[in-house]
């Protein structure tokens, strides 16, 4: 790692307080050279990435400084949420900055033992953090919460279940999605939820992919499955409604650019379902 830090042609990502730091034209600043170590010298936490390219990647938390001092020491311009910036980055460059995001959240949340109290110093590279007390000496590795998001179809008729959410505006309306708890299958979870959100029992769960969603540390693993039947029935507390979708309206929405976040698996679910059901 001291190597790889000391190396001119290493990059740096900068961030602070769960933002990046980016130049004039929006995009995430890179350094490299003496500015990348002169960062990396002012970090309160550093994590290495990865290699790209045989490239080392680390990432620096300039959260200790006020947001001017931090934007002057990146040469930026200004700080911006990864989440407004990735639907416009390249996948891996939008990767890159979601990790270091998570990582930092992580460390940010984990400075003390849960066990005996003690303050932990970060490990490994920015991956671990190890408590400091001397009977104890406990490791913690970034945590991963894991979550479902569901596109539930119709029994018979083409259709597909989607609601809004509360505070969502009017017409708003996405996926049904909700967190795993603890002794439950990634398959319980997507029936648990489906009953407790819209009262609908689903049959022939079908797994579509997954992305990581570290906001602030989340992973989002996606299914479709088949409602039992179309009577849905909300709690009007996280629910406001829930709603059935025809392919064509599904498609009207596709078309006037309202077909879930561009930055989230939302997005393909609705699309590849939409897909599925065109001719040819």
């Amino acid at each position: 790692m001291a190597a790889l830090r000391a190396d001119e042609r290493s990059v740096v990502l900068p961030h602070w307080r769960d933002r990046c730091l980016v130049t004039a034209e929006n995009v995430p600043v890179r350094l490299s050279g003496v500015d990348a170590v002169r960062v990396l010298e002012a970090a309160a936490e550093t994590a290495f990435l990865g290699l790209d390219g045989g490239v080392a990647v680390f990432a620096a938390d300039l959260s200790g400084h006020a947001e001017t001092d931090a934007v002057a020491l990146a040469g930026a311009v200004s700080t911006v949420d990864v989440r407004k910036l990735a639907g416009h980055l390249a996948p891996a460059e939008a990767a890159a900055q979601a990790y270091a995001r998570g990582l930092f959240y992580w460390h940010r949340q984990q400075r003390w033992c849960g066990s005996c109290g003690a303050v932990t110093t970060a490990g490994g590279g920015g991956h671990v953090r190890v408590c400091s007390g001397a009977e104890c000496g406990r490791l913690f590795f970034p945590r991963i919460e894991p979550a479902v998001i569901v596109l539930v179809q119709a029994p018979e008729v083409d259709r597909c279940l989607l609601a809004r959410h509360a505070g969502a505006p009017e017409g708003s309306y996405s996926t049904l999605a909700g967190f795993v708890e603890v002794g439950e299958s990634l398959e319980d979870a997507v029936r648990r939820e489906m009953t407790e959100e819209v009262g609908v029992e689903v049959t022939d769960l079908a797994y579509q992919g997954s992305q990581a969603w570290p906001f602030p540390a989340g992973l989002m693993v996606a299914f479709r499955a088949t409602a039992a039947s179309v009577e849905v029935k909300v709690d009007g507390v996280e629910l406001i409604e829930a709603r059935w979708f025809t392919r064509d309206e599904l498609a009207a929405r596709a078309a006037a650019g309202r077909l879930g976040r561009v930055d989230s698996i939302d997005r393909h679910l609705l699309g590849s379902w939409l897909t599925a059901g065109q001719p040819g």
